[in-house]
């Protein structure tokens, strides 16, 4: 079988509305990352639950990581990282009952069935959080401390260390 020039240009462009189609529902959702453990999803700014990840913006401050005797700036290669995870890909959130204390929402997000909370802990760019986790993500945790991944290559302070200083010192 071979195709006229009608036959072609009607699958050339069947072919392209569904590229089109497909293409402008992954862009619907509208993903913006504010740090390696908060996004703002269609408007809502959600807080991933049971983690911490250093911070690229703190009251004016930039959370740093000494590797290799020089210092980086660990909350932004953490937001970097969940950028690059989320990439172009649609996003979903199961949202807790309970915002937190500065009134976010709560919840756990994913691509697809994999969650961002679980890779962010485990490629080290986050910290399982035990005061809110119960321990969720200290496998995950383990696993990137053994393996020294992300920042526990460096020297750093657990993020919510590193806020209690800020805060005192304010």
């Amino acid at each position: 079988m071979y195709l006229n020039k009608t036959n072609l240009f009607l699958v050339i462009s069947i072919c392209l509305i569904f590229f089109f189609l497909t293409y402008n529902d992954v862009k619907s959702v509208e993903v913006k990352v504010i740090d390696g453990d908060t996004i703002n999803l269609n408007g809502k700014k959600i807080r991933f639950g049971g983690i911490d990840a250093p911070e690229s913006n703190y009251k004016g401050k930039k959370q740093t990581c000494i590797l290799n005797n020089e210092e980086v700036f660990c909350g932004q290669l953490s937001k970097d990282k969940l950028i690059e995870k989320i990439g172009n890909n649609r996003v979903n959130c199961k949202i807790e009952k309970k915002k937190d204390k500065y009134k976010r929402l709560v919840g756990e997000c994913f691509i697809k069935d994999e969650s961002l909370s679980v890779f962010m802990v485990r490629n080290g760019y986050a910290f399982d959080w035990p005061y809110y986790s119960k321990g969720k993500f200290a496998k995950d945790q383990e696993y990137a401390k053994m393996n020294k991944l992300g920042i526990w290559n460096m020297k750093f302070e657990y993020p919510w260390k590193w806020k209690d200083k800020i805060k005192k010192n304010k």
